[in-house]
This record gives C-alpha cells, structure tokens and sequence, in this order.
C-alpha cells in the first residue's frame, strides 16, 4: 500500500487550513483595531456630551416659541420696524386690521402672550415695547 498519496493530500490540507488561518488571524487584527477606534471615538463622544450639557447652563435661552398664529410673526415684524412703544390700535393699524373694538382686543391679548413669553415688555399700563 502506498500511503504517499493520501500524505500528499494530508499536506495540501494542512497548507490550506494553515492559509485559512493565517487569513483569519489578519481579519482578527484589523477587526481588533476598528474595535478599538470606534471603542476610542464613543469615549470622545461620552466626552463630548458631558461637556456639551455642563454648559447648557452657561448658554443664553434662545428666543421662545411663539404660538401658531399668522398675526404673532406680523406683530413681531411691527415692532422691529418701530423704534418706540406702541399701543394694541397702533399694531392693529400696522397690520390693516379694522380698528374695531374685537380687533383691538384681541390684538391686546397677543401682545399681553408676548409678553408672558419675554419677548416684549409693557412700558405701562396698555404700552408695550420689545424687549432688548
């Protein structure tokens, strides 16, 4: 019986699982560094956060929301291109609302809202000017 054959295909065998592994090895490596990179780029980002909300208290609050209606944006327009105070007829002039008694006071309303939000400020009584 001639066993060189079967040694052969034994050798041919071990080379290739011997090739297969040196292979995995290699994807082992590389998977082992971007297992590392991206462990290093979560500390970054765990960093980040805690830095980011440590200084949530140091930054200005940004300017409120201002409730869905056409006329607040238009109001707002009114009093940027105004330099001094104005009364609700005034602002219901500017936005050629009717000046009727309803008109008025529902524009009176929406500057008192607007100043409940910080947005504009009532000099006195009925007179309101936008907040700096």
């Amino acid at each position: 019986m001639n066993i060189q054959p079967l040694l052969e295909a034994l050798n041919i065998q071990e080379d290739a699982a011997r090739a297969l592994a040196d292979d995995l090895r290699t994807q082992i490596g590389k998977l082992q560094t971007r297992l590392r990179e991206a462990e290093t780029h979560l500390e970054q980002l765990a960093i980040t956060r805690k830095t980011v909300t440590g200084l949530t208290d140091l930054l200005p609050a940004g300017p409120p929301d201002l409730p869905e209606h056409p006329d607040y944006p238009r109001i707002l327009a009114v009093f940027n291109d105004t330099t001094g105070p104005l009364r609700a007829k005034d602002v219901c002039e500017s936005l050629d609302h009717e000046l009727l008694p309803t008109n008025i006071e529902g524009t009176r309303a929406k500057l008192k809202r607007l100043v409940k939000l910080g947005i504009l400020t009532e000099a006195d009584t009925g007179i309101f000017t936008r907040n700096q």
